[in-house]
């Protein structure tokens, strides 16, 4: 039986197999119509209205001015403020039109008023120990005021009694994954931002269909980004043929909507509730080196197991729940998590969420920037910065910490690529260090401090993470594999060309222009 399921999934692999055929004649071929007729009308609009034009041209600078008052005035981030201000003075009709359309949430409404509420309703489920704060407060008031922080904004509770290994490689973490998948017993929870079918999901999927076929609840979501040319439309349909219930988050629909901002970027496996991974690597062959797509990529993940996982529990539930009706939160956190005796330091992991008011991903980071003594090393594909986030890098390194950058040698995209240079020279100015890897990508997000703390998750530095998707991430304090992760970063490093105020100078004349122009929208991107 275990081996007809096996088969099963092998050919569901081959008719999801992907082509420009399937492009063209596919949701994505009808979103790009769709979208095309509605970009002709909306122009259609004004072509028709454009006589009267010159008797509305006082009335529009009027409430152009008007905007630009109230855009002083609000609490928006200042560098998006200035976004803003510069798309309505210099497109006063349109700029006004798309900065109500971004600020009416249309399209995520229900989702916000229902994960909220989710949230509020949960947020007592993971009981915080009180002894555990008050040792982290004897042991580092900093680093426990963080944690009541990071608590503040959900359920996320600082944990003892958690072990934590850390993968320096998309292949290592595989490789454990799968061990860990074969001894899943009661459930398997899976919630990635990228699901694309070859060697690792496949592998994983004959996994997932045996152990269905065993009766293990296995559940899998991933972000509806997926289905513009990585799945079928109907894919969930597929794995549930095999027992495997599935669920795409926020489906990319052909109509205007601001919900391609809240994306699911996390990445999150748990196992019968006491093992869980988190970390940069998706599901899909390139994050593995099986597939070369910008040279060799360099990622980095985490496993824990005991009482930590827990909160990985609750953060998948918590987003699966926003389509159903029956709370199941307190079922699967009464699973034992297995607490590790024998482990060292404290765990946080947390969730952050572009519907609320916090920018927990953000002030995480700047938070171990600002206690920071001795360095702070960086490890982020992405470097698309606010105001607040590069002074808290500048101020680091102006005051003696050593800040130390490393980004991509071979670039996925040349937008934020070209992005990322705009920031180099003032960092530089300040005594930032910036290294690109030369091999190919890092897709790693990694921040590491003073041998004490570390943060290994899904969080990117530029706009899109902190900003508008969901994230994730596991916070570290004094964990065992802490210096693994700064001998991890060494080692990259001496891979890496260094960037200097000469490399920036003889940068191509394209980059710097395109990044400059592009300089301008970059909160928007």
């Amino acid at each position: 039986m275990i081996e007809d399921y096996k088969n099963k999934g092998l050919s569901l692999l081959k008719r999801g197999q992907k082509g420009v055929m399937h492009a063209i004649f596919s949701r994505f071929g009808l979103f790009l119509l769709l979208m095309a007729i509605q970009v002709f009308l909306l122009f259609g609009v004004f072509q028709w209205f454009k006589d009267f034009l010159p008797h509305i041209f006082g009335g529009t600078l009027l409430f152009t001015f008007l905007m630009v008052i109230y855009l002083l005035n609000c609490s928006m981030n200042p560098t998006a403020k200035i976004t803003w201000l510069i798309v309505i003075m210099l497109m006063p009709v349109f700029g006004v039109l798309l900065y109500v359309y971004m600020q009416s949430d249309i399209g995520h409404k229900a989702l916000k008023e229902r994960l909220n509420r989710i949230t509020a309703d949960t947020k007592e489920r993971i009981y915080q120990e009180e002894d555990v704060i008050k040792r982290l407060s004897g042991e580092n008031p900093g680093a426990a005021s963080l944690a009541r922080y990071i608590q503040r904004s959900g359920c996320h509770p600082v944990f003892e009694n958690t072990s934590v290994t850390y993968f320096p490689l998309g292949e290592y973490k595989f490789e454990e994954m799968l061990r860990q998948l074969e001894a899943a017993k009661h459930f398997i929870f899976i919630e990635y931002f990228i699901v694309d079918e070859g060697l690792m999901w496949g592998r994983i999927l004959e996994i997932l269909a045996k152990k269905a076929a065993e009766g293990v609840d296995v559940r899998v979501m991933y972000d509806g980004t997926c289905e513009f040319a990585l799945l079928p439309h109907d894919y969930p349909k597929r794995l549930q043929a095999l027992g495997i219930r599935c669920k795409v988050f926020a489906p990319v629909s052909p109509f205007v909507s601001t919900c391609y901002n809240y994306r699911d970027h996390r990445k999150i496996l748990v196992i019968d509730g006491h093992t869980a991974f988190n970390g940069g690597v998706n599901l899909a062959d390139e994050y593995i080196n099986q597939r070369e797509k910008f040279g060799h990529w360099k990622d980095a993940a985490v496993m824990l197991k005991g009482d930590a996982v827990r909160s990985f529990t609750l953060m998948f539930l918590q987003m699966w729940g926003i389509s159903e009706r029956k709370d199941e939160t307190a079922r699967f956190l009464s699973y034992p998590s297995l607490p590790v005796k024998e482990a060292g330091g404290y765990v946080i992991p947390y969730g952050d969420s572009p519907l609320d008011d916090e920018k927990l991903g953000e002030r995480v980071y700047m938070d171990i920037l600002n206690r920071s003594l001795s360095y702070v090393h960086i490890m982020t594909p992405y470097l698309i910065l606010d105001g607040e986030m590069e002074t808290a890098l500048k101020f680091a390194a102006e005051r003696g910490v050593e800040v130390v950058l490393m980004l991509p040698g071979v670039p996925d995209k040349s937008a934020p690529y070209a992005l990322a240079k705009t920031h180099y020279g003032s960092l530089l100015e300040s005594g930032v260090k910036i290294y690109e890897y030369t091999p190919g990508f890092v897709h790693a997000k990694v921040f590491v401090s003073d041998e004490t703390e570390a943060v290994v998750g899904t969080i990117n530095l530029d706009y899109r993470s902190l900003y508008h998707h969901f994230e994730c991430a596991t916070y570290l304090y004094r964990a065992d594999c802490i210096p693994e992760i700064e001998a991890d970063f060494q080692a990259t490093l001496e891979k890496c060309r260094q960037v200097t105020r000469e490399t920036v100078r003889r940068e191509k004349w394209t980059y710097k222009w395109m990044g400059r122009l592009l300089k301008v929208v970059a909160p928007l991107m």
